[in-house]
């Protein structure tokens, strides 16, 4: 099980204008940013549903950029994260659907994040 994990951001404020957007619909915000004397004046920011288990931390973006994928417990949830997440300036990189050759019941949708990071909402679950 993962614990947590994060990426790299080249502007921290357009990443967290995205992001606060895009990962609302499923009850995820940003929980915490640490002090920047603990950060080398970095700009670093907690998000989740609970507890922070996504970083967003500022620096030069990670090469290659990273794919993370978020649990939805519903289809609808994947749906508005899709909406707002080009809302909130993400390029469209897969709109939301069924993919059968990943699993039978694989419903997700891929937006590529303000510094390219291809973010993706899934659900697993039957309709």
């Amino acid at each position: 099980m993962i614990d947590h994990t994060g990426l790299k951001v080249s502007d921290p404020k357009k990443s967290r204008t995205f992001y606060d957007k895009a990962l609302a619909p499923l009850g995820y915000r940003m929980l915490m940013e640490i002090p920047p004397e603990y950060t080398g004046g970095k700009v670093v920011l907690g998000y989740g549903a609970g507890r922070a288990d996504f970083w967003v931390s500022e620096g030069k973006p990670n090469d290659p950029r990273v794919h993370v994928a978020f649990v939805a417990e519903t289809r609808q949830q994947v749906d508005a994260f899709h909406d707002a997440a080009m809302e909130a300036g993400g390029t469209d990189n897969g709109k939301a659907g069924l993919r059968p050759h990943y699993h039978k019941d694989f419903y997700g949708a891929f937006v590529l994040d303000p510094d390219g990071h291809n973010i993706e909402v899934v659900c697993r679950k039957p309709v």
